[in-house]
C-alpha cells in the first residue's frame, strides 16, 4: 500500500463555533465546509453508534492543507493530557513570513505561547524560527519561519 497525500488533519473540540473561532479569526484559516454529521457510515468509521458530528473544514490561505475539526455532540469525551511527549499526542505546523509579528499578535488576542520564538541552530532548517503555542482545546500548534536563503 502507497498513500498519495495528505488529505486533512483532525483535531476532536469540545466547542467547534469557538475552535472555527481561534482557526479563522486568529489564524486566518478560512471555513470550507461546515455541516453537521449523522449518516450511517460515520458510526461505522468511529465505532460510536447514532454519532453525531459537528464537523468544519477549514483550509490555509494558499488553499494547499486543510484542518478538520470534529466535536462529537452525541458521544462527548473529557480531554487527555495535551503535553507534547505524551506517544499519541500530535501538533499541526503552520508557515508564517514573521514569526515575531504573529506571536505579538497572538499575545494581544490572549493566546498561550510555550515560549517565544526560538532560532533552529542545527540541521536542515537551520537559521529558521519556531515556536509553539495552544488552541482553545490545548492542541499543540507550531508557527514555523523559514530561515532566509542563504547569501541575503
Amino acid at each position: 500500500m502507497k498513500v498519495e497525500a495528505l488529505y486533512h488533519v483532525g483535531f476532536t473540540v469540545s466547542n467547534i463555533e469557538r475552535s472555527i473561532e481561534f482557526y479563522r479569526d486568529v489564524l486566518g484559516l478560512s471555513l470550507h465546509r461546515r455541516q453537521t454529521g449523522t449518516a450511517e457510515y460515520l458510526s461505522t468509521v468511529t465505532g460510536f453508534q447514532n454519532v453525531r458530528l459537528e464537523i468544519a473544514l477549514l483550509k490555509t490561505p494558499d488553499g494547499n492543507g486543510m484542518l478538520e475539526l470534529l466535536q462529537y455532540v452525541s458521544h462527548p469525551a473529557p480531554p487527555n493530557d495535551r503535553e507534547t511527549n505524551r506517544p499519541g499526542n500530535a501538533h499541526v505546523c503552520f508557515k508564517v513570513a514573521d514569526i515575531r509579528e504573529a506571536c505579538e499578535e497572538l499575545k494581544r488576542r490572549g493566546v498561550r505561547l510555550i515560549s517565544e520564538p526560538a532560532e533552529v541552530t542545527a540541521g536542515v532548517h537551520k537559521g529558521a524560527l519556531a515556536v509553539y503555542l495552544r488552541d482553545p482545546d490545548d492542541f499543540t500548534i507550531e508557527l514555523f519561519q523559514p530561515a532566509p536563503p542563504a547569501g541575503s
